[in-house]
């Protein structure tokens, strides 16, 4: 399942070196969560954890994200909450990509373009960002109403398929959506942390791994489509 992005509190701008220090742990301990989310997923790949476990663990982080992440963020408990976060997430990925891997002659290839994309998409537009320095404050209230409006139309998709019923152009449409968005979102959130609007690494942890994870999960869904072979 998508996950909504979280927001954190304008708050006012930090000094050059505060930055680097923010964007500096930042990025350390987004690529400790990335690692540590992708162990997790192969555990729950290993013991074939069943597409209803995962998507309960999903929900739990969904939870953790809004309720308990905000507010442990500036406490040693708030790296707890993270790790937590990212590793439900992780686990709960681990039946999707087993579907692929098992659903699909060419599952592995899906798996990995996903992957690939994700990562290049990641790499550059955080470089683009880092280069320009562009204040992206101004998509701030479009990119949430995107992400609500694509998160609450996603919840509807999942609950029509509990009864029978499931769109097939709709949900591409929504991956797509969620695609574009966590593009704008990864460029938001990077200005935000290099022009001193987010001074705290744990918010900016979360909201950079948030549009990693969706980034991926929606590639992942539109490449099965457009690629997958029985």
């Amino acid at each position: 399942m998508n996950q909504p992005y979280s927001p954190s509190v304008a708050v006012p701008a930090a000094s050059p070196l505060a930055t680097n220090k923010v964007l500096r742990n930042t990025y350390l301990l987004l690529s400790m969560t990335l690692v540590f989310s992708a162990v997790m997923a192969g555990i729950s790949m290993a013991l074939g954890v069943p597409r209803g476990a995962g998507m309960i663990c999903s929900l739990v982080a969904l939870g953790l994200l809004w309720f308990v992440v905000p507010r442990t963020a500036n406490s040693a408990n708030g790296l707890i909450s993270v790790f937590a976060v990212t590793g439900l997430l992780g686990f709960g990925l681990g039946p999707v990509l087993n579907a692929y891997l098992h659903g699909f002659a060419n599952g592995g290839q899906i798996v990995m373009l996903a992957m690939g994309g994700t990562g290049v998409t990641f790499v550059g537009l955080s470089a683009y960002a880092l280069r320009t320095q562009k204040d992206f404050s101004f998509m701030r209230q479009a990119l949430f109403a995107g992400v609500m409006i694509a998160f609450v139309a996603a919840i509807g998709l999942v609950v029509a398929s509990l009864f029978g019923f499931y769109f097939q152009p709709l949900a591409l449409a929504i991956s797509a959506a969620f695609v574009v968005l966590m593009c704008g979102m990864i460029l938001y959130q990077t200005g935000e942390i290099i022009n001193g609007g987010e001074t705290n690494y744990i918010m900016a942890t979360i909201g950079l791994y948030v549009a990693i994870y969706n980034l991926f999960t929606s590639l992942l869904h539109l490449l099965g489509f457009g690629m997958g072979e029985d």
